[in-house]
Formats: C-alpha cells, structure tokens, sequence
C-alpha cells in the first residue's frame, strides 16, 4: 500500500529531526558523562560492554525511526516537566559528588523524557525494548557490585579448586586465593563471572529481539538460563587459567592467554544461549501449537 500523502507533519519532522538547539543541549549534557563512563567503567573489563551497548541500543532506536515517524505525537507536557523533575537533579547529584550511576540514570532520563516530549506515551511504548536495552548503560553502583561479586568470586573458586583436586591437580583455596604447586594466584572482581553475565544478558537480549521479536516472558525465560551459563563459562575459565599455570608458569597463564581463555569461554557461553533459544523456541511453539511437534 502507497500513501499518497508524503508532506511530513510538523510534529513527525520533530521526531525525526530535533532541533539543533536541543541536540546539542542534550550533548553539552551527555558528552562529561561519557567521559566519565570511559575512564571510570569502560575501562575495567566489567564495563568494557558500555560502547558496545550504546551503539547497538543507537542502531535498534534508528530502525524504529519509521515505526516512531508514524505513530509520533506530542507527549503531554506536565509528564516531560515530571520525568525532567526527576531526572535531572539525579544527573546534578552525581555529577557533583561523583555518583556515576545517579548521574547517567539522569542522563538517560534526560534523553527519555525529550524524546516523550516529541513522540508520546504510543510511540515510544511501541519502541520499548531499543529504550530498555539503552538502559544496560547505566553502571551499577559500586556497593551493590561489591556486594554481588563477592559470593560469586568464593563460589567460582570453590567449583574450580574442587573439581580440580578430585582429578589430582595440586591445588587448594584460602578465600579467594588459589595456591597451585609454587604459585598463588587471586580471583579478582573480573573473574566473579560478574561481567560475563550482564555482558552475555545485553547480548542475549539483543539476538531474541532481532531474531524473535520482543516478547518479554520469552526473553525473562532465556535470560534465567544465561546466568547460570555464564557462571559455569567462568568456573571453566579458571580452572583453565589454573591448569596454565600449573603446567606452563604464571607468566604463561597471565599473558596474552588470560585474554584468549576468557574471549573464548565468552563466546562458548553465547553459543551454548543460540542453541539453547532454539531449543526453547521448538517448545514454546509445540506447546501453542502441538501439530507442530
């Protein structure tokens, strides 16, 4: 179907095309924020996923440009006023005691609220997941990461240790210290399987709603079985970086090798969540439709 009416309402214009002014706004804004994400997180290995989120949540937002220009419509002002209300003494709070969280929440929210201001409640609920998925952004404050990474880090070494001595391995644990013939090796934060997980979650994410469109409790169910993997993922990654250094040497095992064992095991897991979501996906569709068993 052709339609015949291609002169662009004003407010789909706006949509599509914000005003100079407010670009550059939002950027003068935006632009201490990413800097700040880029020293302080996307440097870590934890939050080494950030650009990649970013540009990818951009790309998913721009194929819903047309789907965004069709049902754009104002949003109600007091609702912008609210949202900005909200968002941007959060940003001013972090930025001026260096609370990076408080502070790119309110970015986001900053962002959230002047696209509502041009395309409404409709549009933007029609393009929720690239809205969801920019959200991955946010880093999460350290206190809650210290307090998640912990009990990951005791229990990845625990599993590895373990698993290890039962087949002869010399090797024993103190905490989240490993000690393996003469050598003593640390679990740090990066190990925890922390970033392995939300890095695997955003990727996960990203592949159901390219390739299964955006169904949520299809999404929660393959997410539920990511985290696990990516624990098991990690658990594999130490006792390999463990059996490196019992048999070629610390200076081996923390090279160029500490790098490949992980990008690789990262990789494994993300495979092991493709073949998983087709999997799931045959059962979800025999059990609304059983002719297709």
């Amino acid at each position: 179907m052709v339609i015949a009416a291609t002169r662009p309402t004003q407010w789909s214009a706006i949509a599509l095309g914000a005003p100079f002014w407010l670009v550059a706004g939002f950027a003068v804004l935006a632009g201490p924020t990413f800097v700040s994400l880029a020293q302080q997180t996307w440097s870590r290995e934890f939050g080494a996923y950030g650009p990649i989120i970013i540009a990818a949540g951009a790309w998913l937002v721009w194929r819903q440009i047309p789907e965004l220009r069709r049902l754009a419509a104002p949003g109600a002002a007091w609702v912008t006023w609210l949202m900005l209300a909200i968002a941007f003494p959060l940003y001013v709070f972090g930025r001026a005691y260096d609370f990076l969280t408080l502070e790119t929440a309110g970015v986001y929210g900053v962002g959230v609220a002047m696209l509502y201001s041009k395309v409404g409640a409709r549009a933007m609920m029609a393009t929720w997941f690239p809205l969801l998925y920019l959200a991955f952004v946010i880093p999460p404050p350290n206190s809650v990461l210290a307090d998640l990474t912990a009990p990951l880090k005791q229990f990845v070494s625990y599993v590895a240790t373990s698993s290890l001595a039962h087949v002869g391995v010399p090797v024993a644990r103190e905490g989240v210290t490993i000690f393996v013939a003469q050598y003593e090796l640390l679990v740090e934060d990066a190990c925890s399987g922390m970033n392995s997980i939300v890095g695997l979650i955003a990727v996960s994410l990203l592949y159901i709603y390219l390739m299964r469109g955006s169904s949520l409790l299809y999404s929660l169910v393959l997410v539920a079985f990511a985290i696990p993997i990516a624990v098991v993922a990690n658990i594999v990654r130490i006792m390999v970086l463990i059996l490196l250094t019992y048999f070629f040497g610390n200076e081996v095992a923390q090279g160029f090798l500490h790098f490949t064992a992980g990008m690789l095991l990262f990789a494994t897991a993300l495979l092991l969540v493709f073949a998983l979501d087709s999997a799931l996906f045959r059962t979800f569709a025999r059990l609304r439709d059983p002719r297709t068993a």
